[in-house]
């Protein structure tokens, strides 16, 4: 099982004046204008309008395919004035607050839903509750109305999703919630798939969030590491990766081993949404330039997550030199998913910038080499010429001529796909990452009743 940093280990530290705290304290600047920026919106959110919450229930129900669980609908706020009624049992209760549709195709939102059905095993039921969907910063106006749903709730830790941290980081920090609060972290401060002005404003409220909650839970050391180079203590961080499986089984009709090459020496896998930083126009451009008989590439994923980017994609598919040697699979379910790394040869993602890269360590567990840059987590998932092939980021002539080789080497393919096979066989599964999972969370909620509180921070 993969070393998961303890948090709260050793005896609680004390304080001048008698209080009790169990963090080591933040260090490093924070600028005035974030605490007034925070500020701000903790005043709109305490008067403004308050936009409908989607609540979605998803303990207790066994694992299925993503598109085939159905939402609840939005909930009627005066319909949750009956407490804990809808969560009443033995187990801890456990709020999930995120974005929108949390079974959207993501590495993020399918950790959620992965620890959430583990969560009856574990003694533990995750109960969603989501911020609308809408620019930015206008789910912060929900924020009060949300947080008064989960205290009603009774809950035992409120878990905050990374990508809502800055909605929910003002009311926390103006009431802070008497459970104990978790952020579960995918993206460092400011997020990875936002604009320079849109970073730049939602970094300083999550990194109030960061200082006000109880246990923060990041997805990958290289993350933990970004945070930390952001200012937040190494101390506080536990990480606990995705698990390595992804389906039990693979679906009925599943291809063949070899059978996705279509004629050619190699099938080459791609399973990424459509959004800049996974660099699918990037790896069309590598992939044309491979002779025809080369390989056929398959890429999977949903192909609407960012729509001007998908339109610069369609283009580049479109283009003469690429021929029918793509095939589009869209979004699919775990055990599609499954099916088609089982039969490929190798696997590319040459994403720029990826806090773990869910889908690097599933195709690894399947034997599959991988190929990207070097960059994101990817070093340190993976190392160049033992389980795949790593290059520069942004190289284009690099990455062909690592898909080249691999597309015509099979006994290389063989000992890299063998080697990447035994280095994921040493990361846990997903139950080994939900049993972490639900201890830290067990070691903050006992610390905050042991009467210990996160440092506030320190102010420039």
């Amino acid at each position: 099982m993969v070393r998961v940093d303890e948090v709260g280990a050793g005896k609680p530290r004390h304080k001048a004046g008698g209080e009790r705290v169990c963090r080591v304290p933040e260090v490093g600047d924070r600028a005035h204008g974030s605490h007034a920026q925070a500020a701000r919106l903790a005043h709109e959110a305490g008067r403004g309008a308050e936009g409908d919450e989607l609540a979605v229930d998803m303990s207790g129900q066994r694992a299925r395919e993503l598109e085939r669980v159905a939402l609840a609908a939005a909930e009627d706020a005066a319909g949750a004035e009956g407490g804990r009624s809808d969560v009443d049992d033995a187990h801890l209760v456990l709020p999930l607050l995120t974005l929108g549709d949390p079974q959207r195709l993501t590495g993020g939102y399918l950790y959620h839903l992965r620890m959430a059905e583990a969560a009856p095993r574990h003694g533990a039921r995750v109960v969603f509750r989501s911020f609308p969907d809408r620019p930015f910063p206008l789910p912060a106006l929900t924020a009060p109305r949300l947080v008064r749903h989960v205290e009603r709730l009774g809950a035992d830790a409120v878990l905050v999703d990374s990508i809502v941290a800055a909605f929910a980081a003002p009311r926390l920090a103006a009431r802070p919630p008497p459970a104990a609060v978790v952020g579960v972290l995918h993206q460092p401060a400011g997020g990875i798939d936002h604009s320079a002005p849109r970073a730049r404003a939602q970094a300083p409220l999550d990194r109030l969030f960061y200082r006000r909650a109880d246990l923060l839970v990041a997805a990958s050391d290289h993350l933990a590491q970004q945070l930390a180079e952001q200012g937040v203590p190494r101390a506080r961080i536990t990480v606990v990766p995705p698990g390595r499986d992804v389906a039990a089984g693979a679906a009925p009709g599943a291809a063949a081993p070899g059978e996705l090459r279509r004629g050619r020496r190699a099938a080459f896998l791609c399973v990424a949404n459509w959004v800049p930083r996974k660099g699918i126009v990037e790896l069309l451009d590598a992939f044309a330039s491979l002779p025809p008989a080369a390989a056929t590439l398959h890429l999977a994923g949903d192909e609407e997550a960012d729509r001007r980017y998908a339109r610069r994609v369609r283009r580049r598919l479109e283009a003469p030199d690429l021929g029918d040697r793509v095939v589009r699979h869209g979004r699919l379910s775990r055990a599609r998913v499954a099916a088609l790394y089982a039969a490929a040869d190798a696997f590319v993602l040459p994403a720029f910038r990826e806090p773990y890269g869910t889908v690097w360590g599933e195709a690894m567990a399947f034997g599959l080499p991988v190929v990207g840059w070097r960059a994101g987590n990817l070093p340190y998932l993976a190392r160049d010429g033992r389980e795949g092939l790593l290059v520069p980021a942004g190289d284009l002539r690099a990455l062909a001529h690592a898909l080249a080789t691999l597309a015509g080497d099979a006994a290389l393919r063989v000992r890299l796909g063998a080697a990447a096979a035994a280095r994921a066989a040493s990361r846990p599964t997903w139950e080994q990452a939900a049993a972490d999972f639900f201890a830290a969370i067990r070691e903050a909620i006992a610390a905050r009743r042991r009467g210990c509180r996160p440092p506030a921070g320190r102010q420039a």
